[in-house]
């Protein structure tokens, strides 16, 4: 079997494909791949783990790599490729502003961000916006507009404002994220940390409410965690922990980033409890994958408290980063993607279940943000994750024991059956170097 690409790819990326013809070898790291990898391993600072894959070209949901071999992405670039691999109208639109202008910086005005806030707040229905990069400078955004609305509204003593997180919380790379991370990889080596929050057990609506002081202006979290594997909550848990918040004048910051715009089968994740955060955080797909850009959104109440100095960015609202989110953006709600999502993830999730597997101990997840748990008598995801590359589908391992499949949703339910013509044998041990 062959995974073919849509009949208008590139017709020099439909001549291979990424299948091998001896899928239980372990990948080969040709000459043009070994010159790529070897030039980024003496240059680069070695913070990531990624596989053994160099690509040159995108288009959709398939990518080539420099050998000419053809892969399904089913990362999505961590969601920030819902639409796709250079969707053509938000190519276009990067192409048009980019004849135009491209950064004013703040100082001055552009004729983009006003309608970018604009159309943003329409679509998820907050009052305000401020835009940013990237969802870690989104988070950090959120956490001072928060704690300062604790000292300027809520009336909780300078110096003392804390935030609520989880456990499994995964938010950015800064030393203030990383300070709040329960895992101690991501802090080994990086502090002193910043203070001020309060680690409670995810999906444990009573522990945030015994952990709520009169200090506690915010409780950040995520409805689905991603790089903490996948993890979906117990039901109702958004809705009583947004009620929690809502009872005890506590501020509910929903991160949307990876489980945003049209991922998880809803516009946000927290649509499936029908609930409204205080604060909401989205990045990854608003820039549709070809330009950083991240925003958060809250009311007056919250946004109001920020005074001109208070807080920037140079590149935050730039004309180019902005009319390449209002692309994004108009394809998410006129392709419908949360709905596609919502249909072919539970189709997806239901074959995945089907699989007779002894290696896999779950499937969970919400639309196409989908989580494959190897148990851990089977060793890591990795191998899984290469064998998976060997059959030409890109996967990635997050949390050790977890695959996880995020195609963009643009994608077809005929690919998605080809895929799992791969997926399945992989799953049942085929090609895999298990752990011995």
């Amino acid at each position: 079997m062959t995974l073919s690409q849509p009949s208008g790819s590139d017709p020099d990326a439909r001549a291979s494909s990424g299948l091998r013809s001896d899928p239980g070898a372990p990948p080969a790291a040709p000459a043009a791949t070994a010159a790529f990898l070897d030039e980024a391993d003496r240059y680069s600072a070695h913070n990531y783990k990624p596989l053994p894959v160099v690509l040159e070209w995108g288009e959709g949901v398939w990518v080539r790599d420099v050998e000419g071999r053809t892969y399904l992405d089913m990362l999505a670039a961590y969601s920030a490729l819902n639409q796709g691999h250079r969707h053509p109208a938000i190519m276009e639109a990067l192409r048009e502003q980019a004849e135009r202008i491209t950064l004013t910086s703040r100082a001055f005005h552009n004729d983009q961000m006003g309608a970018f806030l604009r159309e943003l707040c329409a679509a998820t229905g907050f009052q305000k916006a401020l835009p940013m990069n990237t969802g870690a400078e989104a988070v950090e955004t959120a956490i001072k507009m928060v704690r300062k609305w604790g000292y300027t509204v809520k009336g909780v003593p300078e110096g003392q404002a804390e935030i609520i997180v989880c456990t499994g919380n995964f938010a950015g790379r800064t030393t203030t994220i990383v300070g709040f991370s329960s895992e101690e990889a991501y802090k080994a080596g990086f502090g002193p940390f910043t203070p001020g929050f309060r680690i409670v057990p995810y999906g444990d609506a009573r522990a945030l409410e015994e952990a709520i002081t009169p200090n506690t202006v915010g409780f950040l979290v995520e409805p689905i965690q991603g790089e903490g594997g996948v993890v979906v909550p117990p039901d109702r848990y958004l809705a009583c922990t947004r009620e929690i918040c809502r009872d005890r004048g506590v501020a509910f910051m929903a991160d949307e980033i990876q489980t945003g715009l049209g991922r998880t089968g809803r516009l946000f994740c927290c649509d499936w409890e029908d609930i409204r955060p205080d604060v909401l955080i989205v990045g990854k797909a608003l820039g549709g994958g070809v330009y950083p850009v991240s925003a958060v959104l809250a009311d007056a109440e919250y946004m109001d408290v920020f005074r001109p100095g208070d807080h920037g960015s140079t590149f935050g609202g730039n004309p180019l980063g902005a009319a390449v989110a209002r692309a994004s953006l108009r394809v998410i709600l006129e392709e419908e993607l949360p709905r596609r999502s919502d249909e072919l993830g539970s189709w997806f999730m239901d074959e995945l279940r089907a699989v007779a597997s002894p290696h896999v101990e779950e499937v969970r997840g919400k639309g196409l943000m989908i989580g494959v748990v190897i148990r851990e008598a089977s060793g890591p995801a990795r191998p899984f994750c290469e064998a998976l590359m060997a059959r030409g589908i890109l996967a990635k391992e997050t949390h050790h024991q977890v695959i996880r499949f995020a195609p963009p949703l643009v994608i077809q339910r005929s690919e998605l059956e080809r895929a799992l013509e791969e997926i399945a044998p992989v799953l049942r041990g085929e090609g895999v170097r298990l752990q011995s």
